[in-house]
């Protein structure tokens, strides 16, 4: 079949990777010049199935109501500049009790833990090398009572699967010895052990490469703005340009824009932006060479950090305020307080490159994949800040339901169908 992928980001890649395999004729759109330009280049690099928890939970309501008078909080609203977020905000809240939060965290964790097999699998396969580190993820507690409460949520998963081990200072350093020097700014920490990081545009363009040998076609600098559709399928996908392009089947996989191109046939896709600010440093050279090889994640902050090859990634903040994605000093604040305070010698921080990117969430935490509206269109959007962790398995996931096989894993609770 001929197979339209709308989206090359890291999520429309692999879609491109799995149905190339199974021999269809794929054809990747993207507006942006090159694949893996927006949110797929500002991420923090973890591949973190041990940080898998939904964001819609008890304490998410009092924590979004304290962006509102306190800075420095790690998930914040502004109405502002995000006065449609209505609906999707009352879903959120919908999901804020217990008991959804565990399903929602399960499904996700599920998911998480299949797709780092999958990508471990591809990279194998395909002989990919994306600066990847497989030496497992520190999440860093500074506050005792804080620890103590992250042992016990962090248990949970544990209990369904995923491999963790609970440090003080001491394991901390033995773990990481780079942070010996701030031994006694951290009460302790769980050490994801099978949890890796690398740097996702490396992977997808070195990916893409790999479709184009298969015959796969990607055409860049044309944003699709909406689907022709007739006859219940969509028959064709509308550029900016005014041209368009036909196909048998159609797969829709363009981050925050996937709700507006979805809702041209009907499709009403509960995705919203949360911006997200990311920083890339030059790592120092010579003696003081920052010898650091696992990823880290400051639970106060919500900071998090790794090594791609010679430099440094660290990311912070999801803040919705809609879709722009400007940022100023003050946006950063969190992240110039975390090389501060952790790691003031690690890179050279006067030769920074900064960025903010949209982040595509849903209200309840997994993506949405699978069957929607129309009988040949298909969606593999919304994995939030773990589209990297989730992009392998949701595509194998999507292509297999493409070709009418068994999924290696349920799907129940990943379709639209399930959602809120």
């Amino acid at each position: 079949m001929k197979v339209v992928i709308i989206g090359a980001g890291v999520v429309g890649v692999t879609t491109a990777y799995y149905l190339a395999k199974s021999g269809h004729q794929v054809t990747v759109v993207e507006k942006e010049p090159e694949a893996a330009m927006l949110a797929s280049a500002g991420n923090a690099g973890l591949i973190a199935p041990g940080h898998s928890f939904a964001w819609a939970s008890p304490t998410a309501p009092k924590e979004l109501l304290r962006s509102l008078t306190v800075e420095d909080t790690a998930l914040r609203i502004n109405p502002l500049k995000a006065p449609g977020m209505a609906l999707w905000g009352l879903k959120f809240l919908r999901e804020c009790n217990a008991e959804r939060a565990a399903k929602n965290t399960l499904v996700k964790l599920r998911l998480a833990q299949y797709s780092q097999r999958m990508l471990d699998q591809i990279s194998a396969d395909e002989h990919i090398d994306y600066d990847d580190i497989h030496e497992g993820l520190l999440y860093l507690y500074r506050d005792a009572k804080r620890f103590e409460a992250g042992v016990k949520k962090m248990k949970f998963l544990q209990d369904h699967g995923q491999k963790q081990d609970v440090l003080d200072p001491d394991g901390i350093v033995e773990a990481e010895p780079y942070l010996a020097p701030v031994k006694d700014k951290l009460a302790g920490a769980i050490y994801g052990v099978t949890d890796s990081s690398g740097d996702s545009v490396k992977f997808t363009r070195q990916l893409q490469a790999v479709c184009e040998r298969m015959g796969s076609k990607f055409v860049v600098g044309k944003g699709v703005v909406r689907f022709k559709a007739s006859a219940g399928k969509v028959q064709a996908v509308a550029f900016d340009d005014g041209e368009s392009l036909g196909g048998d089947v159609f797969v829709l996989s363009a981050g925050v824009q996937s709700p507006k191109i979805a809702r041209s046939v009907g499709v009403k896709l509960p995705i919203a932006p949360a911006k997200g600010y990311s920083a890339t440093f030059p790592i120092k050279d010579g003696d003081g060479a920052m010898k650091m090889r696992i990823g880290c994640v400051d639970e106060e902050l919500l900071v998090a950090w790794c090594r791609m090859g010679d430099k440094l990634r660290v990311t912070s903040s999801a803040e919705f305020t809609g879709y722009e994605t400007t940022y100023n000093e003050h946006d950063l604040r969190l992240i110039r307080k975390l090389t501060h305070d952790l790691l003031p010698e690690a890179a050279e921080y006067d030769k920074g490159t900064y960025r903010a990117c949209n982040r595509p969430m849903t209200p309840d935490g997994p993506p949405i994949l699978g069957q929607a509206g129309p009988d040949n269109l298909f969606i593999n959007s919304g994995h939030g800040h773990m589209g990297f962790t989730m992009a392998c398995g949701s595509s194998k996931l999507v292509a297999d339901v493409i070709d009418g096989k068994k999924t290696d894993i349920p799907i129940e609770g990943l379709t639209l169908t399930s959602r809120p």
